[in-house]
């Protein structure tokens, strides 16, 4: 989620995930061409008007520049990184006015140049599997696929290094690398419509980071997001719905005809079989940041123009909620959740490969989202049952001998009656998912409960299957999610969380 805020790959045009380290590629500007939402054919300005604005930025966040009349510095450390192919005059004229032109749309300067390059759509694609899935491992791709797995979002055997590799061999149009400070853009047969509005979108990703530091001001980077995915997953919606609007903004003002005839024409061709046969939560997951973070940013606009857009850097979202409800920006925030560690009642052999937050957004995927078309239910139903989310942890453990998984999900809700819901809808997904509910009444485990002090839930399900024991309950105002090899299994995780 991180590097991939600069990405520019070619599903989406105008990109949390779960788990940041399931996609820590990509640099800040995925960027991608969306065949979901294809480039609206322009003829009357967009809805918002065009306020550019010159902002302060946030104390100890924008770093200066020091150098005399004016002139911007170039980062020496990462000149030396770009090819050494010069540009041609006419592009880099190009360029300059784009970047001009951003500058006058977002109201924020720039500090400094940066190496930019053209590269060829093999070689940009190279140069970002190798910059960005180096770092992921099969390890990581394996620890992914089985919490995705457990959540019925990909299939156990999913190899998931290798869809990323070529989806990314597919996707990849340009992307600014807030790492190095590098910025490319592929190249075809020149420097045509796509090619100037995803520089457009890259370039606003350069004003980001050089006035609001993306990797330290805002900690969207590797480490701090693995730690806090949906943190990172709403500052990315952010990112990308700023760089989004910024890039219509410049289409309708800037683009010309032949701009907009071009880039139609590459709507047109243009075919993705990689991106279509991915699993259905992937797909949206990766439109996400573009299309939800547009508008939540089209919202603060509205409400403030770009000043608005600015202070939301100085004063981030912190939830998929808030990008998903931007009326409840910037003060619902999540409620904290801690989970005990559950091991020591799993027993030997078992690791705990996953603890994080899910959020509203994948909350919603798990219900309507499945990989088995079957499981999915109603949008509507999963929408309305995810909205209400109030803070959540979930824990996964992993048993390699056995090849078993065990998942711990306890959330919180605004209300019982969104808790309710969930949990209503989650017996709808269960029974599409297991089966039938089992009506199996364990007197011992009633009994072992009423001992330890366990609170009877409200309400309480459970599934039984040849390989999975499932069961979800709710008091008041939170739900409890275990998914594990067998039911004894699940009694000993209650005890052990004790649960009130």
């Amino acid at each position: 989620m991180n590097k991939r805020i600069g990405i520019t790959c070619l599903i989406i045009l105008g990109s949390a995930c779960l788990l940041t380290s399931i996609i820590v590629v990509g640099g800040v500007g995925v960027y991608m061409w969306d065949k979901a939402n294809p480039m609206p054919t322009i003829t009357a300005a967009p809805t918002y008007a065009i306020v550019p604005e010159v902002t302060t930025c946030p104390a100890g966040v924008c770093q200066e520049s020091s150098t005399p009349n004016g002139a911007l510095p170039t980062d020496s450390n990462t000149a030396a990184a770009i090819p050494t192919v010069e540009l041609p005059n006419y592009i880099v004229k190009v360029m300059d006015q784009i970047q001009t032109e951003v500058v006058q749309i977002r109201g924020l300067q720039p500090r400094r140049k940066i190496p930019r390059a053209l590269l060829s759509s093999s070689d940009l694609r190279n140069k970002v599997v190798n910059d960005f899935l180096v770092d992921y491992t099969p390890e990581d791709a394996q620890n992914d696929a089985i919490v995705l797995s457990i959540l019925g979002l990909l299939p156990p055997d999913f190899d998931l290094l290798s869809f990323y590799e070529e989806l990314y061999n597919e996707q990849i149009a340009g992307y600014y690398d807030d790492e190095t400070k590098e910025m490319y853009v592929v190249r075809s047969s020149g420097f045509g419509g796509p090619e100037k509005m995803t520089y457009s979108h890259e370039f606003t990703h350069v004003l980001q980071d050089q006035n609001y530091d993306l990797r330290n001001g805002l900690r969207v980077n590797d480490e701090d997001c693995e730690k806090e995915s949906e943190r990172c997953a709403a500052i990315t919606a952010l990112i990308e719905g700023d760089a989004s609007l910024t890039e219509y903004d410049w289409l309708y003002q800037y683009a010309s005809d032949q701009d907009r005839s071009e880039i139609q024409t590459f709507y047109q061709s243009y075919e993705s079989p990689v991106y279509d046969s991915a699993p259905p939560f992937m797909q949206d997951d990766f439109l996400f940041p573009y299309t939800a973070g547009q508008e939540f940013v089209q919202v603060l606009f509205d409400q403030g123009g770009w000043h608005a857009i600015n202070n939301a850097y100085a004063n981030p979202p912190v939830s998929t909620e808030q990008i998903m409800h931007p009326s409840r920006y910037p003060f619902d925030t999540p409620i904290v959740i801690s989970l005990p560690d559950v091991s020591s009642a799993l027993g030997q052999g078992w690791v705990q490969t996953e603890t994080n937050v899910i959020g509203e957004w994948y909350t919603y995927l798990v219900l309507a989202k499945g990989y088995q078309f079957e499981t999915q239910i109603d949008d509507t139903l999963a929408r309305t049952a995810s909205e209400g989310w109030g803070g959540d942890a979930f824990q996964v453990y992993y048993n390699a001998a056995t090849n078993q998984t065990v998942l711990v999900m306890k959330t919180t809700w605004d209300t019982s009656r969104d808790a309710k819901e969930f949990y209503d809808a989650f017996k709808l997904y269960g029974k599409t998912r297991w089966g039938s509910p089992s009506s199996h009444f364990n007197l011992y485990t009633w009994l072992m409960n009423l001992v330890h002090g366990v609170k009877m839930p409200d309400s309480e399900t459970t599934w039984q299957t040849d390989t999975q024991s499932v069961e979800i309950r709710y008091n008041s105002h939170t739900t409890l999610v275990i998914i594990a090899p067998d039911s004894n299994t699940i009694d000993l995780i209650i005890q052990t969380l004790n649960v009130k």
